[in-house]
């Protein structure tokens, strides 16, 4: 996995709702909006976040969402242009923020041009071959991704879209991107990727590549796709529910499978929100656990990303209908100055919380185990893959009554708390839906 990687915390944008762009693609002749540039006056709000790394949504032209691509390289028309792209480029390279591209490479619109000749009054038989039959019925359509008529998947088995993947890839790689988000990678059979990658890699050795992965054995996709990382969604999934239903006992065996995944294969990309589901904010039934969420993600191993909005403490819920994600991809102001003023504490919260990950560069492999565990109270102990010795230890309590955890704390320090120590000065002791995270040796 490139080195840069093992220092890079993300902040995930969605550049078409960020930018507030039309739903749908516009006319042709249409002038290029350049809304990429908006994103320009936020590149030092996310370095004063602690971010060194920009994780960006589609934006490539598209015909609605950016997921329905019609064309790998050319930037979406309501997004801007090639020149925009570079500005954005050398801007954040100015900030030392390395910029990872969203790449659909499953499926794409039903207006990319291949699509038509392979579906014109005249097939092209050549193009016919980029897709997937339906196998339903005796008419000529494809396959579909997840039943979307709008995202015809593609036929990873035909050489010519390996050779289109791989184009597209180092295209965007010689134009300074840094690696790849790979979209709906669990569709598309690991081999694929394989193959992909032995082509790029010696020409973008330093590039990342990782793979939207939601269910199944996330260290076998690894291993057989060669890809660098995958997106941790079991403990998404296990960090907010454990805080909701009070069950820490989830948590804890899902750290245990985290545990086992950074042994097989390099650190995933962990989160408690991006694009596609519903924000911390509105999926916490108690919101005063929301630093509990953030305490586990920046104390745990993984590449962590926070998705933009969420360090402002954003609400927003993932409805399952056409338009359901417009909540969760709010448009932004044009500087951060316009902020609403109620969100700023929680943007505190994410810069102390990530300072303390950068001090502590080690965790990116750290092991995390559980040595106190009830239903509402867990103390976590993160150690050094290379050094046993170093450790963090993340104290969550979400009952109604103070914890005094039985945990030895000579050597460790108060990094940081959820409010100011107890009058005890005993840092075990951790007030009633509270946190509070030591480090040591």
């Amino acid at each position: 996995m490139a080195a840069w990687v093992d220092h890079t915390i993300f902040w995930h944008v969605y550049p078409l709702g960020f930018a507030d762009a039309e739903s749908a693609a516009p006319a042709p002749g249409t002038p290029v909006r350049h809304r990429l540039r908006q994103l320009e006056p936020w590149l030092d709000y996310a370095v004063d976040l602690g971010c060194s790394g920009l994780l960006l949504g589609p934006i490539f032209a598209a015909e609605t969402h950016g997921y329905d691509t019609v064309d790998h390289f050319r930037i979406d028309p309501r997004l801007g242009d090639d020149e925009d792209f570079d500005r954005l480029v050398a801007a954040a390279r100015a900030r030392g923020l390395r910029i990872v591209l969203d790449g659909v490479f499953n499926h794409v619109g039903r207006g990319f041009p291949a699509f038509a000749r392979a579906t014109a009054a005249d097939p092209d038989p050549r193009y016919a071959r980029w897709f997937r039959p339906s196998g339903e019925g005796d008419g000529p359509d494809y396959a579909t991704f997840e039943g979307h008529h709008r995202l015809v998947a593609l036929n990873h088995e035909e050489p010519e879209v390996l050779d289109h993947v791989v184009r597209v890839m180092d295209h965007w790689l010689d134009r300074g991107a840094s690696g790849w988000r790979l979209d709906a990678a669990y569709a598309v059979p690991a081999g694929f990727w394989r193959g992909v990658l032995a082509r790029v890699r010696p020409l973008h050795p330093d590039a990342w590549f990782v793979g939207e992965v939601i269910h199944g054995d996330y260290a076998e996709y690894v291993m057989v796709s060669g890809l660098d990382s995958v997106t941790q969604y079991e403990l998404w999934k296990a960090i907010w529910s454990s805080l909701n239903d009070g069950n820490f006992f989830e948590l804890a065996w899902t750290l245990d499978r985290h545990n086992s995944l950074l042994d097989a294969v390099p650190p995933p990309l962990t989160f408690v929100g991006n694009h596609d589901v519903t924000r911390l904010a509105s999926r916490l039934a108690d919101e005063r656990h929301l630093g509990h969420a953030l305490a586990v993600l920046f104390t745990v191993g993984g590449v962590p990303s926070v998705y933009y909005g969420d360090e402002q403490a954003f609400h927003g819920v993932k409805e399952e209908r056409e338009g359901g994600d417009d909540a969760i991809r709010p448009a932004f102001p044009g500087r951060p100055d316009a902020l609403s003023p109620l969100g700023w504490p929680v943007y505190r919260l994410h810069q102390r919380l990530i300072g303390l990950r950068r001090r502590h560069p080690w965790l990116v492999r750290a092991h995390t185990a559980a040595h106190h565990l009830t239903n509402r109270t867990v103390a976590l102990v993160s150690t050094g893959a290379d050094d046993p010795g170093l450790r963090i230890v993340t104290l969550l309590n979400t009952d109604d009554r103070p914890c005094l955890f039985p945990l030895e704390t000579g050597g460790l320090t108060v990094e940081e708390t959820s409010e100011p120590a107890p009058a005890s000065g005993d840092p075990a002791l951790v007030p009633a839906h509270g946190w509070t995270v030591l480090s040591g040796r």
